[in-house]
């Protein structure tokens, strides 16, 4: 039997403050924030949200996002507690028991959709709440621990926010919400594949088949780079659905030609360092899309 991993910083703590630092490090504050950061710019590119608004529609989404993180920290507790990077997560480490996350987070998703819902609108809250599932659901309990390509799929939660903060705003799903659903679906793999990079060891460890314990790195590279380019291919759809002008699409010029030689280069000449490049600057790189999208409809 291994032993539990002890936080010294937390046995410092009075046991409420500590409790309620867990429950926030369950809802995954770091995902959330590019998460929201795509709502909130899909709501200006539909409009002028009022300051309310917007609150209402980031707490709702933070809400249903936080939700599906408790439910997966509850679910992979087995495999957490076996790999260095998630071993003293506040379940795996014993700070909270795995009733508690899993109500926590049950508790957080039906207050998503009954603040996005009276606050908001049903549209949203009825999207919200189709993140929330296919994280939960598709994702976490179904293709995680199935099938290479878990995370292509399982990936579609994560562009459901920027159609919650259009349908906010405007109180319906167009072909604009759908081309940034798309992009930031399309934008799922090459991120996460060369973060899997990084972790391929660990997940080896606990039999995850992430692409590259399955098909090695070599093709993990090349799926990279193809993926990056349906990527790029992909930003060129609000020019069409939106009429998005000359700032946006000189922005996602620049930034896909960045991108794709990053992926290029991790291609020919492989390594760590080149990897974790590549994955930071895809987090940017989604973030100055959605930027360019704001600049061109509002400025």
């Amino acid at each position: 039997m291994s032993a539990t991993p002890v936080n010294v910083s937390a046995v410092d703590r009075p046991r409420s403050i500590q409790l309620a630092l867990d429950l926030f490090e369950l809802t995954k504050p770091k995902v959330q924030s590019l998460l929201l950061f795509t709502t909130v710019m899909a709501m200006y590119v539909a409009g002028q949200p009022t300051a309310e608004l917007l609150i209402l529609t980031i707490l709702g989404g933070a809400m249903s996002a936080g939700g599906s993180g408790a439910v997966n920290h509850w679910y992979d507790r087995d495999i957490d507690i076996q790999m260095a990077r998630t071993a003293n997560r506040p379940v795996p480490s014993g700070r909270v028991s795995p009733g508690l996350a899993l109500g926590w987070g049950l508790f957080l998703a039906a207050g998503s959709v009954l603040v996005l819902g009276f606050g908001v609108n049903w549209v949203a809250a009825g999207l919200s709440f189709a993140g929330f599932a296919w994280y939960v659901v598709i994702y976490t309990f179904w293709l995680k621990r199935r099938t290479p390509q878990n995370i292509v799929i399982g990936g579609a939660a994560g562009a459901f926010p920027p159609m919650v903060g259009w349908a906010a705003v405007q109180g319906n799903v167009t072909w604009t919400s759908v081309a940034m659903f798309a992009i930031v679906f399309l934008w799922t793999p090459p991120h996460f594949w060369a973060l899997s990079l990084l972790m391929k060891d660990e997940y080896a460890k606990v039999n995850v088949p992430m692409l590259p314990v399955v098909k090695g790195e070599a093709v993990t590279r090349n799926w990279i780079l193809g993926s990056t380019v349906v990527l790029v291919l992909s930003t060129l759809l609000p020019i069409f659905t939106e009429g998005m002008g000359g700032r946006y699409i000189s922005s996602i010029l620049i930034c896909g030609a960045v991108f794709l030689i990053g992926a290029e280069l991790l291609r020919r000449r492989p390594s760590r360092a080149l990897a974790l490049r590549v994955y930071l600057f895809s987090l940017l790189y989604l973030a100055l899309v959605f930027g360019a999208m704001v600049c061109d409809t509002r400025l």
